[in-house]
C-alpha cells in the first residue's frame, strides 16, 4: 500500500514498512514541515493513506470535510512498535482505509470510522 508517514512518527517505521512491502514517503525527510493541511492533502493527492500520531487529521476531515486516502491514528504506543502496530491495522482494515476509513489504534483497541458514518 501507499502510506504517508506524518515527522511525528518514529523514523525507524519508514524501513520496517518498506522491508514490509509498502510504498512509504516519511514527511521527516522533507525540507520542512507544511502544516497539517498540506500535508493531509499531499497524502490524498497521492492516494496515500497517512500514518499520525496527531489528532488534529482527524478533525480536518470530519470537521473541515478535507478528503484523504484513509488515515491511521497511533495512540500509545512506544516507538519501536509503530511499525508493528501499523502492519496490524493495515493487514486487518487496508481495504477500509483504501476507501476513506479512519482508524485509531491504541494498545488493545481498534475504532474505526468508515466514511459513511
Amino acid at each position: 500500500m501507499k502510506l504517508l508517514l506524518d515527522s511525528c512518527v518514529w523514523g525507524g517505521v519508514l524501513q520496517s514498512l518498506r522491508e514490509a512491502g509498502h510504498n512509504v514517503v516519511w514527511c521527516g525527510e522533507w525540507d520542512r514541515d507544511p502544516g497539517d493541511a498540506e500535508i493531509l492533502a499531499h497524502a490524498y493527492r497521492e492516494e496515500r493513506i497517512l500514518v499520525t500520531l496527531d489528532k488534529d487529521f482527524g478533525e480536518l476531515a470530519l470537521a473541515r470535510g478535507m478528503p484523504h486516502t484513509g488515515i491511521i491514528r497511533l495512540v500509545g504506543f512506544p516507538a519501536r512498535q509503530q511499525a508493528i502496530a501499523c502492519i496490524r491495522v493495515l493487514a486487518l482494515h487496508g481495504l477500509e482505509l483504501q476507501q476513506g476509513a479512519i482508524v485509531t489504534a491504541e494498545p488493545g483497541r481498534l475504532r474505526i470510522r468508515t466514511p459513511d458514518q
